[in-house]
């Protein structure tokens, strides 16, 4: 068998990457020095720093850190680009000894990268804009069940809010005429062993959510919301992009346009939670091992586990 191309760290929101990612780097340094690929899409934006949990300036000191701050938020990235991006980091990062480690919980990435992407219509600009408009006058609920009529497969796994995810179903089935759930699922496998994956999933729920409660309210005293403040006086940025659709930020922009914060930390958490679900949910579906991130002894299974991943 190859040796892997890289290692891969998944896990959702809260789960303890960063910690474990920073602890196998110092354990393995000796034999194979790491560097991080961030398989984040908040990640990739500048400017945005304290609602996508950033790795501090000193913890990107202490191992080099690769795909974060390469974007304005006015931009956007993609799975295939991701994907691209880490083949070519990955393959530098082997030219100079040492090991690339992906770490992150933007499981789309993970896929496009282990598993090849499906061939699915390219976005259209004035498509997507004419969806936002029925949307704003209709309401996503109203669009989603006008999904459920159209590709029942897709709205099944979508909340009636989940706006972004309803707004590219729509737009694949009025670009192609197909549902996007016949697109899925036809991508080219390949070897998930030259990416091998540990996975950092909680035994138990209820300790992933005080994780993500005790986060968010972290990041908001940290000044999130002073954060998206600065990022929606340069005037260029607007509730639809991408960036400004993270988790966190899209809760924060609506509480400003609203002049109402007082529910933020509620909603932020809420919206988080069903960010981790989502999270776990692709990860059911990955080739992976398994390290309970709500065990006591969490970073030594971590260690151990990625020991028997990495390269002999």
């Amino acid at each position: 068998m190859n040796p892997p191309l890289g290692l891969c760290l998944a896990g959702p929101t809260a789960s303890g990457k960063t910690q474990l990612a920073l602890a196998l780097a110092r354990d393995f340094a000796a034999r194979w020095p790491v560097e991080i690929i961030s398989v984040d899409s908040a990640l990739v934006y500048r400017g945005m720093d304290i609602g996508t949990a950033k790795p501090s300036a000193a913890e990107r000191a202490q191992v080099p850190h690769h795909l974060i701050d390469i974007l304005d938020p006015t931009e956007s990235y993609s799975a295939a680009r991701f994907a691209a991006d880490a083949r070519r980091l990955a393959g530098e990062i082997r030219a100079r000894g040492h090991l690339p480690l992906l770490v992150g919980g933007t499981m789309l990435y993970f896929k496009a990268l282990r598993e090849g992407l499906d061939e699915i219509p390219s976005a259209d600009a004035a498509l997507r804009q004419s969806i936002d408009e029925r949307a704003r006058r209709e309401g996503w609920p109203a669009l989603h069940a006008e999904l459920a009529r159209v590709d029942p497969r897709t709205a099944a796994r979508l909340a009636p809010h989940d706006a972004q995810r309803i707004q590219r179903a729509l737009e694949v089935y009025a670009a192609s005429g197909r549902p996007l759930s016949d697109w899925q699922g036809q991508a080219r496998r390949t070897d998930a062993a030259a990416w091998p994956m540990l996975s950092l999933e909680p035994v138990s729920r209820a300790w992933l959510h005080a994780r993500i409660a005790e986060r968010f309210a972290a990041m908001l005293d940290a000044g999130l919301l002073e954060e998206v403040q600065r990022l929606r006086a340069r005037g260029d940025l607007h509730a639809g992009l991408p960036s400004m659709r993270c988790v966190g930020y899209r809760q924060a922009w609506a509480a400003l346009d609203a002049a109402d914060t007082s529910g933020l930390l509620a909603r932020g958490v809420a919206a988080t939670r069903q960010l981790a679900k989502r999270q776990l949910t692709w990860l059911r579906g990955m080739a992976r091992h398994v390290v309970a991130c709500d065990a006591p002894d969490a970073i030594e299974q971590g260690l151990a586990t990625a020991r028997r991943l990495a390269p002999s």
